[in-house]
């Protein structure tokens, strides 16, 4: 899979439009809760910073949205993820399911305090 995108739009529009729709779904919920985040792409992927230190990343896969919140977004929200695959500072949201938005926008809530609190200049 080509990992040198230049833009966000760019990264989405690889996707069939299904997965389109749900990757723009995530990008929208993230900016809604963190707009004065920084977008861009890192390891191939859509990538958020506030204060110069990663926010979130998310990806999309064939069968699952991938949404890496660091490890502390992930441990913070333990139980509410535990129902999904998950792999260290991952979780995998299958595309044949719901995705559930408003974990996303809690965890990116939760990132952004995090952040501000840890990396405020």
């Amino acid at each position: 899979m080509k990992t040198d995108f230049k833009t966000v739009d760019e990264y989405i529009s690889t996707f069939p439009k299904e997965i389109q729709s749900l990757l723009e779904n995530v990008r929208a919920t993230i900016k809604n809760k963190a707009p004065e985040a920084i977008e861009s792409i890192s390891y191939g992927m859509p990538t958020y910073k506030t204060n110069g230190k990663p926010l979130v990343y998310f990806a999309g896969y064939k069968n699952h949205i991938g949404f890496y919140a660091t490890p502390t977004g992930h441990t913070e929200f333990a139980n509410e993820l535990s129902n999904y695959k998950q792999g260290k500072g991952s979780v995998q949201f299958p595309v044949d399911h719901p995705i559930p938005y408003w974990l996303i926008e809690q965890i990116v809530v939760f990132r952004v305090k995090e952040n501000e609190q840890q990396f405020k200049k």
